[in-house]
């Protein structure tokens, strides 16, 4: 249900941006608007998109800090500098409430048991091991989207252990400039991190 309510949310944005840029030429804020939609429909779409969105309202989700800043400093630019402190820390208080109720909302988006224990023999079937993190760091390095979700759901590895390299995962589906890989990583790692 809240997949349908991003998508027709999205779908009502869409106009007024394209609007915004014909009207004023400026489509560098056109494309981060994109941007934005386009972080809300991942969002929508993924398994988790509760956990999505509370990384989103975090800060944890770069593409859309960049765009939100952007948008922000060409909207505020001929703005009195008390007016533009005064809207941010209005907007970082609507993030900080709507990441509250998230928070309150009751957790499911924990993986189940019996997805584990899926997860874990279709790794098996696959001739790898859910448990060995040079086998999950090679499925980063890949690009290996399938085997990188099932090694999260499988919970075999630390996805904050760094590589021989000093890296870990995250960096390096953000080195690859693996997006949707990267952001799965992000979602499903330990609060705090």
């Amino acid at each position: 249900m809240k997949s349908l309510r991003i998508l027709f949310l999205a779908l009502a944005l869409l106009p007024m941006t394209v609007r915004a840029a014909d009207d004023s030429q400026d489509w560098t804020a056109f494309g981060h608007m994109l941007t934005l939609l386009q972080t809300a429909m991942r969002i929508g779409a993924s398994p988790f998109p509760d956990q999505a969105m509370t990384d989103l309202l975090a800060g944890r989700n770069y593409e859309a800090n960049q765009a939100i800043a952007s948008l922000f400093a060409g909207a505020t630019a001929e703005m009195p500098d008390e007016y533009r402190q005064r809207i941010a820390a209005m907007g970082r208080e609507m993030a900080s409430l709507a990441l509250k109720q998230q928070a309150a909302a009751p957790a499911t988006t924990a993986i189940s048991a019996d997805r584990t224990l899926q997860a874990r023999k279709d790794l098996t079937a696959m001739g790898l091991h859910y448990y060995d993190h040079n086998e999950f760091l090679d499925a980063v390095k890949r690009n290996d989207e399938l085997a990188t979700e099932l090694f999260i759901a499988g919970k075999g590895v630390n996805l904050t252990e760094r590589a021989w390299s000093g890296r870990t995962a995250l960096d390096i589906a953000r080195d690859n400039g693996n997006t949707r890989l990267a952001d799965l990583i992000a979602k499903n790692l330990p609060v705090g991190r």
